[in-house]
């Protein structure tokens, strides 16, 4: 399955949330993610080793908000959005199943507008 393109807008100083369901099949239903567990990262470019940020559903930055109807959210809180020194960065967003079957959903690119008021 090829994950889904999406570009994220995170403005710096405010909480980002972001919910997404996944479909599959056709005629497109719901995956259902009841017991599964998330991870993403963010880096200046695929292959760098830098990690801006890591988001899992341990750290309560990515929560499985709807498991039934394939729903799940991306939760950046307004203190670790104002500490992004970054402007830009590519993730991608892994569901790993209990069985341990992994599969990449989403992708793209992030982007972190400035903040003025301080």
């Amino acid at each position: 399955m090829q994950p889904a393109h999406i570009d994220l807008d995170v403005y710096k100083g405010s909480t980002f949330v972001k919910v997404i369901q996944w479909k599959t099949g056709e005629p497109p239903v719901a995956v259902n993610l009841t017991g599964c567990t998330a991870r993403m990262q963010l880096r200046k470019a695929v292959n760098d080793t830098t990690v801006l940020d890591t988001l899992t559903t341990e750290n309560g930055k990515i929560v499985i908000h709807e498991p039934l109807n394939g729903k799940f959210k991306i939760v950046i809180p307004a203190s670790t959005s104002t500490a992004y020194t970054f402007t830009s960065a590519v993730y991608d967003l892994e569901l790993i199943f209990t069985d341990q079957t992994v599969t990449r959903v989403i992708e793209g690119c992030l982007t972190a507008a400035p903040e003025v008021t301080r």
